[in-house]
């Protein structure tokens, strides 16, 4: 089981077809599933879903990933016991990327901080200044929707 490969065929998916057919996969048959703190917002950690571990998270109430390392689902908490009980979960408006609410018990991250953005802050709140790469003139990150 897992991800499919641009060589496997397609499986059917468990998800229902209304679901499976808006889904906008990688080539390996993932989406990123971004993990949020459903009463703060915060933002705790991307994992990877195929159809099966989204299916997986809309029935039990937890999460569950697919491990492109260990080539596995794994469902957060089940060895860590640092559990991400799911709130809701939505598709973006590209429908390739989920975000999933959650109430996180313990740990995210793999390393034991509360999420997996907190260690390696590359700018923070309130320092981006006139030398900052950021533009605002619609040829850089400043302007919403120029990027794409």
């Amino acid at each position: 089981m897992g991800p499919m490969t641009s060589s496997s065929p397609r499986r059917p998916s468990p998800l229902a077809p209304e679901i499976a057919d808006r889904l906008k996969r990688s080539a390996d048959g993932l989406l990123p599933a971004i993990a949020q703190q459903y009463d703060t917002g915060e933002v705790l950690m991307l994992g990877w879903m195929d159809d099966e571990a989204l299916h997986r998270t809309l029935t039990t109430g937890r999460c569950t990933y697919w491990s492109r390392s260990r080539r596995e689902y794994w469902v957060k908490g089940d060895t860590s016991g640092h559990f991400q009980w799911v709130k809701s979960v939505a598709l973006d408006c590209d429908a390739d990327t989920v975000l999933v609410k959650v109430d996180q018990v313990g740990a995210a991250c793999h390393t034991g901080a509360r999420t997996c953005f907190d260690a390696d802050v590359l700018l923070a709140e309130g320092t981006a200044g006139a030398d900052s790469t950021a533009r605002t003139d619609g040829t850089g990150t400043g302007t919403p929707g120029a990027d794409q």
